[in-house]
């Protein structure tokens, strides 16, 4: 599983010009679900993140996670974020988990960060989605459940 988490003043998600979620200081994550993943990563990713620390204390250093914080997540559903683009001039996405079972596991994570602790609002799976965000920082996290990086 794979996740880019940006540290956003506000954010938001639209689909056909219609806003479905938004949230005010936070995280924005885009997860990735890839075909060997299984629970255990999305518990790690889910704990990772909601234990991240990356707002600011009193002292203005990067020691509180979003739960300390009082932030919210939007969870937007990012599959190319497995894409593959060593070879030729188009990704290859079969790394990526196949649709069913990768939206059952998106929404597997939302609901475990909201469990420990973390609001969270979530884009729609499969729709074209125009994400809005004011990025704080900015500050921007990669993750990869299998420590690919």
């Amino acid at each position: 599983m794979r996740a880019v988490a940006q540290r956003v003043k506000e954010a938001s998600v639209r689909v056909d010009g219609r806003e479905i979620a938004r949230i005010g200081p936070g995280l924005l994550v885009y997860l990735g679900v890839g075909a060997k993943d299984t629970d255990d990563d999305l518990v790690y990713l889910a704990e990772k993140i909601a234990h991240l620390r990356v707002f600011a204390d009193e002292r203005g250093a990067m020691n509180r996670s979003v739960i300390e914080a009082l932030g919210a997540a939007l969870v937007v559903s990012q599959f190319t974020l497995y894409g593959d683009a060593r070879r030729g001039r188009r990704p290859s996405f079969v790394e990526a988990m196949e649709p069913a079972r990768a939206e059952a596991m998106y929404l597997a994570f939302a609901a475990r960060l909201e469990a420990l602790g973390v609001p969270t609002a979530r884009g729609e799976f499969r729709a074209m989605m125009d994400v809005i965000s004011v990025n704080d920082g900015p500050v921007t996290i990669l993750f990869d459940s299998h420590k690919v990086f």
